[in-house]
């Protein structure tokens, strides 16, 4: 792109030294650099873009974007000095990707719990009905088949609008994304002009970061309020109608809100709700009338998930109701979340991403109504986060007969310090503290027996674990198989 051009999306600047003609890329990774890109200075939580212009310039940079004077050879390359790079970065990486959100149908989804699983069932939703659609979120990236894993939940500013060129050049109408509270509270989603946005629930989690609840509820209430004031232009709010939030987030946009939920009137409404152990059936109440709704996703949070994602289905496309619960019935389960092991054995083994006293709560209850025997829970969390919610998750794991409490990632903090904060909250002694994850797992499964239901909660279908700042890899799911078949003689 024609330098000046771009830089004329920047109102206040200073540019020191000539500039070169075009702009061939743009990276914040010094490591990503190649001959004439344009290089913007991020100040992160670990380390300063700052520090880094220079062996930006060694691997091809011509121009630096940063917050202060640095000691660049101004007869070679350029400088610019901007207030404030991040904004920067979104403005200049939206007009160098020519604006690729305006060029598709944009959903986001945030919420405390279900973000992974409403999106995941919006993307299959649009598919069975032949409409090719992108995923970013918790599970990865998964773009035309493609699946890539990403660091977080929402993906940072740079990276989105590459994402969504790479969905406008191959045509694809709808990119689903979730937002984390984390990314709205930096800016990662920044340019991305969202058509519709979903709400899912709100309950604790990321006080190490929010401090407050209140604080929490109003940065993922940024989600709503970034929608604009724009009339001309066709969007939708989707929300919970059962969330003590909705009436704040209600008021937080002038767009058009659709309400869903299970105990308030709402505009998509689930009643008549029967779980089973493989399905859920439940009548949906919605604009175009009522429909006998069966899903194989247990549990009333799951209920919650499948009525959020029609509803934003509908709002954003020209597909029917009914046609949109004929299509629900095709999908199978959601990986990594209240996902049932297939496997030949006398016991159950679900595998959940539950890592909030809210979700752990959910994720019991959905399999109480089944149980023939015990409730075999292991819970973790993850160190250098949310400390308030530890206590509170172990007291929600005490519903189960027997809990084992363990680490989801320890980071920089004590595993046996994080354990002793859960053991706070249990309310029946019938827990262990098993700091190593995996062999966590193989206890529990050693210690079912027929009848048995064991619930592993935490990671889902991460592949890592998270020791310091290194990742090593970690499968729930394939530990569970293994000692499984070991336990009870299984061919798998």
């Amino acid at each position: 792109m024609n330098t000046y051009e771009l830089l004329s999306s920047l109102k206040i600047k200073a540019i020191y030294g000539a500039l070169p003609e075009e702009v061939h890329s743009i990276e914040q990774d010094s490591r990503k650099v190649k001959k004439e890109s344009l290089f913007v200075c991020i100040r992160g939580f670990r380390s300063d873009g700052h520090s880094y212009y220079s062996q930006a310039i060694h691997n091809g940079a011509t121009i630096i974007i940063a917050e202060e004077k640095l000691p660049i050879d101004l007869t070679k390359f350029a400088l610019v000095i901007v207030k404030d790079t991040a904004k920067a970065l979104a403005i200049l990486a939206n007009k160098f990707y020519h604006y690729p959100s305006n060029k598709m149908t944009v959903y986001g989804v945030t919420g405390t719990n279900g973000k992974t699983t409403v999106t995941t069932l919006i993307k299959q939703l649009l598919e069975k009905n032949n409409q090719q659609a992108a995923l970013l979120g918790t599970n990865g990236i998964d773009l035309l088949n493609e699946s890539v894993e990403s660091d977080n939940t929402t993906c940072d500013v740079l990276t989105n609008q590459k994402i969504l060129h790479r969905v406008a050049e191959h045509g694809m109408g709808h990119i689903v994304m979730e937002i984390s509270s984390h990314g709205l509270a930096q800016g990662r989603q920044r340019g991305v002009n969202f058509d519709v946005v979903t709400f899912t629930n709100l309950s604790q989690d990321h006080l190490d970061y929010h401090k407050t609840m209140e604080q929490y509820g109003y940065t993922k209430g940024l989600l709503f309020a970034q929608l604009g004031n724009n009339l001309t232009e066709e969007k939708n709010v989707i929300l919970n109608r059962d969330d003590l939030w909705y009436e704040i987030y209600n008021g937080m946009t002038p767009f058009e809100v659709i309400s869903y939920g299970i105990y308030n009137e709402a505009d998509f409404r689930a009643t008549n709700i029967t779980y089973y152990e493989d399905r859920t059936c439940f009548t949906l109440g919605s604009p175009e009338g009522n429909f006998p709704v069966t899903t194989k996703l247990i549990g009333e949070f799951n209920v919650y998930n499948v009525v959020a994602a029609i509803a934003t289905v509908y709002s954003k496309t020209m597909i029917s109701v009914k046609t949109l619960v004929r299509s629900l019935a095709n999908i199978a389960h959601i990986n990594g979340r209240m996902q049932k092991l297939d496997l030949e054995a006398p016991i159950s083994i679900y595998i959940d991403y539950a890592h909030t006293p809210d979700a752990i709560e959910k994720v019991i209850a959905s399999v109480q109504p089944f149980k023939q025997n015990r409730i075999l829970l292991v819970v973790g969390t993850g160190g250098d986060r949310d400390e308030s919610k530890r206590p509170i998750m172990a007291e929600k794991a005490s519903v189960a007969d027997f809990v084992i409490l363990t680490i989801n990632d320890s980071r920089y903090e004590d595993s046996n310090a994080i354990l002793t904060d859960m053991e706070q909250g249990m309310k029946h002694n019938n827990y262990i503290c098993i700091p190593n994850r995996k062999a966590a797992i193989s206890l529990v499964i050693d210690k079912s027996e027929p009848g048995d239901i064991i619930i592993i909660a935490g990671k889902g279908l991460e592949k890592y674990q998270i020791t310091e700042d290194k990742k090593h890899p970690h499968s729930d799911k394939e530990i569970a198989i293994r000692n499984c078949s070991i336990k009870y003689n299984l061919s798998v």
